[in-house]
């Protein structure tokens, strides 16, 4: 995992996420799961495009099932993104960059 991108935990979720003062992208993955690992690099290079704009975050959700569970989070891998403490949109699957760019872009400015 690049330094742009950080975990989250159940534990930390509402004040990583909820609480943010920016807008948050959320990699719901596991280690298990190999669209997730497809879409790692894809997470990373927004992290480093997006940087100071958007928070990204990576949530294991073996590890952390209660917040996977309260989105209802049921295939992974999930990109959910979350504005003024509000899931704002959601990609589900291992997606191109140009297109979780373009979902990013509607929820900035």
């Amino acid at each position: 995992m690049s330094a742009a991108v950080s975990e989250v935990t159940d534990q930390s979720f509402d004040s990583d996420v909820i609480g943010s003062s920016v807008p948050v992208l959320v990699d719901f993955w596991a280690p298990w799961c190999g669209p997730c690992r497809m879409v790692a690099p894809v997470v990373e290079a927004i992290a480093e495009e997006y940087d100071g704009r958007v928070k990204v975050l990576k949530m294991n959700t073996d590890e952390n099932p209660q917040v996977a569970s309260k989105y209802g989070i049921r295939s992974i891998p999930t990109l959910m993104i979350f504005k003024d403490g509000q899931q704002a949109d959601m990609v589900v699957g291992a997606v191109p960059q140009k297109t979780l760019a373009e979902t990013l872009d509607k929820h900035l400015g």
